[in-house]
């Protein structure tokens, strides 16, 4: 057995999120911008001979059934035709039905390290339509830059986007993404934009007046936040975050915060850190 070895999977911010249309089989059609940020999960890595794929440790709230690092695995190890397998370490610090793409970026953490590890050579080309069978967010990840996303999350253009700082507010609530997109209120008929003309005054998140109606806690919260700052929901919630120019600045509103509200401050990447993994 090899050594175990450790990789990122950064979260992630929605600075932007339209509901533009629905396809004929239910998948709503979006416009979404992505950041990736410096606070996520980690992922621990030792490669096995004898093929077995296996989560090591319990992960509150995560069975390994509906783990989505282990199925990533085990497609990988499916599409490339590898006898090996890998002992995995789950180290979560992104909050369940957060809008961060814990699952997600697990995901694709996974596939970018074990093409790695286990020497498998796939291009990104092909890694990101194994992405797209895991879920819809998993792709950007893979990708490996922030972006403009169109259709289900899947058509991806890099996006330049300038450094800022973020405070990520976290309710103790998880939000099924599945239930917010399924509400009978839903906007789902904002007029596309065109991605050169996208600038940060343009933040804006279609599915947050159902997360706030749905879940007061998030509203709460919100509304806090944004006596200080600007500030959305990301993703289907229940994360809201606002963007400060400096870390000061950020620590200064979060200084402020009544006492139990929990969240954390991080930095806006230019790109994914396991970005050069994949060609």
């Amino acid at each position: 057995m090899s050594e175990s070895r450790g990789f990122p999977a950064p979260g992630k911010l929605n600075l932007m999120l339209r509901v533009v249309g629905r396809r004929a089989d239910g998948h709503h059609l979006l416009q979404t911008v992505f950041r990736f940020i410096d606070y996520g999960d980690t992922l621990r890595f030792r490669v096995r001979e004898d093929g077995v794929i296996a989560r090591v440790n319990d992960v509150a709230g995560i069975p390994a059934d509906d783990d989505l690092a282990l199925r990533a695995a085990r497609l990988l190890k499916q599409a490339s035709g590898t006898r090996l397998g890998a002992d995995i370490t789950l180290e979560k610090r992104l909050p369940l039905g957060g809008g961060l793409g814990g699952g997600s970026s697990d995901a694709a953490t996974t596939l970018l390290a074990l093409n790695h590890l286990w020497r498998t050579g796939l291009v990104r080309e092909r890694l990101l339509a194994l992405a797209l069978e895991l879920g819809a967010d998993v792709p950007v990840f893979v990708f490996g830059e922030n972006a403009f996303a169109e259709g289900i999350g899947e058509r991806l253009t890099p996006l330049a986007l300038p450094p800022a700082w973020y405070l990520v507010l976290t309710p103790p609530v998880a939000v099924p993404t599945a239930r917010i997109f399924a509400h009978p209120e839903l906007k789902r008929d904002s007029k596309p934009i065109k991605m050169q003309r996208f600038s940060v005054e343009q933040a804006g998140n279609d599915l947050e007046p159902i997360v706030c109606r749905e879940y007061p806690e998030v509203a709460r919260q919100l509304a806090w936040l944004r006596q200080a700052a600007s500030a959305w929901v990301t993703g289907s919630g229940a994360g809201v975050f606002a963007s400060f120019p400096t870390e000061s600045a950020a620590r200064r509103v979060w200084t402020q915060a009544p006492a139990g509200m929990r969240g954390f401050i991080s930095q806006g990447l230019a790109r994914h850190p396991l970005r050069d993994l994949a060609r």
